[in-house]
């Protein structure tokens, strides 16, 4: 029996865009673009662009014991964030591989929500019930959340064209606010992203998020704002090296192999795959993820291998013409003897080798605006 493809809390709000093309993504029917990923690429690089981001799951963890559950159950060191500040983090296997990456939000001392990708928020939700500690409740919310992602550098002024006041529009990344009235909605603001552009995501009932979508496009008509979807979502992403689970990060590839290092606290108190990240960081990495420049003309795509002479020494993760830069550019897992800058290597790009060289990353570093 075929699984009926689920839609998101804004899907009504798809019909009101001619263009729009849906694809089938993680068993969700979402935007692949509204008028095409080229323009609304350009548009959060240079204005803003507005996504529905509602497939991403939720989860609320309470209790006294929430920050030591979470301590044991992620990398990066949760004591760290106070009231109304978010972090970056990853739950890994015993064996360093990553179950999944997220985003961590304090609400008080005792109670947290996570955010996690769509495609794992099943998984995720029963390896941490699996784990639970002490007087922890973990409660998926994720059908009763929609999240808007709003991005570029006119972001700021849509939020204050919206009626939102300073202590919003003046929030530090990674800090986020609640209770922020948007359309008459009450909704949770944070400045975070997933673009290399600034930007807020906001979190609203899953029965007010048309209602916040259509104050945020009308608010910010006069700035350049536009609908975007999973396309430009993807290529912005790559272009700033954001990894996306499935590609850069997975079961089989650690955080220190994915350049993720900064976010593992190996100094903290044990966690689940401290050890092998502990072991692997001390016996030096075998893999490293890299950026390639093609210098044969082609476009890496992921899973294409990479080789050295006649040595296959890994695959392209992801790649793509950067629709900014307009040049052919991927990421790359391969053989840390080969993962440095200027390092030339070939591509298989159907049945047939091509010239590549290792390159700096990110591809792409947003200039603050003045």
């Amino acid at each position: 029996m075929t699984e009926l493809i689920r839609k998101t809390p804004l899907y009504p709000v798809y019909a009101g865009y001619p263009g729009i093309r849906c694809i089938d993504f993680s068993g969700w029917e979402l935007p692949v673009q509204f008028s095409g990923i080229q323009a609304e690429h350009d548009a959060v690089r240079r204005q803003a662009g507005l996504f529905d981001v509602s497939h991403m799951g939720e989860f609320m963890i309470i209790g006294q014991f929430a920050e030591d559950f979470l301590q044991k159950m992620t990398t990066n060191d949760v004591s760290r964030l106070a009231d109304g500040q978010a972090q970056y983090t990853l739950m890994c296997y015993p064996d360093g591989g990553v179950v999944d990456d997220l985003l961590i939000y304090r609400l008080t001392a005792d109670q947290y929500m996570l955010v996690v990708n769509a495609s794992n928020i099943d998984k995720d939700f029963e390896w941490l019930r699996e784990h639970l500690i002490g007087d922890v409740i973990l409660d998926n919310i994720s059908n009763k959340m929609a999240l808007l992602s709003l991005q570029g550098p006119n972001a700021t002024a849509v939020l204050a064209s919206a009626g939102i006041g300073a202590a919003v529009l003046e929030l530090a990344p990674f800090h986020f606010r609640n209770e922020v009235t948007i359309a008459g909605a009450s909704t949770l603001v944070s400045r975070t992203g997933y673009t290399g552009e600034d930007g807020f995501e906001i979190y609203v009932a899953a029965e007010r998020a048309g209602d916040v979508w259509h104050a945020l496009m009308a608010a910010g008509e006069m700035h350049g704002l536009v609908p975007a979807g999973l396309g430009a979502r993807d290529t912005l992403r790559f272009e700033a090296r954001l990894p996306l689970y499935g590609q850069e990060l997975s079961k089989t590839i650690t955080p220190l192999e994915a350049g993720a290092g900064y976010f593992v606290k190996l100094d903290k108190e044990m966690f689940i795959g401290r050890d092998a990240l502990l072991r692997q960081k001390n016996e030096g990495l075998r893999r490293k993820l890299v950026g390639i420049e093609m210098i044969d003309r082609g476009i890496p795509r992921s899973h294409y291998p990479i080789y050295m002479n006649d040595s296959l020494i890994g695959e392209v993760t992801s790649g793509t013409q950067s629709p900014t830069l307009k040049r052919n550019l991927g990421l790359a897992l391969i053989d840390s003897d080969y993962a440095y800058p200027g390092t030339v290597l070939w591509v298989e790009i159907r049945f047939k080798r091509l010239r590549a060289e290792v390159v700096k990353t990110p591809f792409y570093k947003r200039h603050p605006k003045e």
